[in-house]
């Protein structure tokens, strides 16, 4: 595996249908992605199934099986971060994996990392790879083209609110959001660093 997606960001990006071009910028195919074991699971019954709709999960749920499980071989990061109560114990296991074998984690989760940021050494662990969605998104206005992703991330607007800000019909350009939003993230988040996207191409 090269790449861990969270559940939020898995979701997200799936139904948003650019999660395989997400992927591909990040120098990864599907095939080389991690997820959580307990995904499918929670794609057939519980709060993902309320969120998204049992259409949207059913659509996911392949998607997600396709993708292999992570498996739980404890890192020394596991302990320090499941101890604390606003990581989410499937997202401190990302973080413990990806810190343990050089990975790179896609999330959704900036709650966690507004904490872990303050967990000693963790910055260091994981310096330049933690990719947040505002980050991605502004990688793939570039990658698929404005229009296009605006034309994807319909399905999107009613779940993430930075996306129904960025995307806005009264927007005319959501680089500009989608910068502004990275920026706070990043300074929020310091001093752990996250990924970057590479400097845009202008309009496309």
């Amino acid at each position: 595996m090269k790449l861990l997606v969270d559940t939020d960001a898995f979701c997200k990006l799936a139904v948003a249908g650019v999660l395989e071009d997400a992927v591909r910028l990040l120098g990864a195919e599907l095939s080389d992605c991690g997820r959580l074991p307990a995904l499918p699971h929670m794609l057939r019954r519980g709060r993902l199934r309320k969120k998204y709709g049992t259409e949207a999960c059913d659509y996911l749920l392949p998607l997600a099986e396709s993708l292999r499980p992570i498996l739980e071989t404890p890192g020394v990061w596991l302990d320090r971060l499941t101890a604390i109560e606003a990581i989410d114990p499937g997202e401190a296991q990302l973080f413990d994996v990806a810190a343990e074998h050089d990975m790179v984690v896609l999330t959704g989760d900036k709650r966690a990392l507004l904490v872990a940021k303050d967990v000693a050494g963790f910055p260091t662990a994981l310096a330049g790879r933690i990719v947040v969605l505002e980050a991605i998104l502004l990688a793939l206005c570039d990658s698929i083209g404005v229009n296009e992703l605006r034309r994807r991330v319909q399905p999107l607007l009613a779940l993430d609110l930075v996306a129904s800000i960025c995307f806005s019909g009264a927007v005319s350009d959501p680089r500009v959001g989608l910068q502004s939003y990275f920026e706070s993230v990043a300074a929020g988040v310091a001093p752990l660093v996250l990924w970057a996207p590479p400097p845009s191409k202008g309009e496309k």
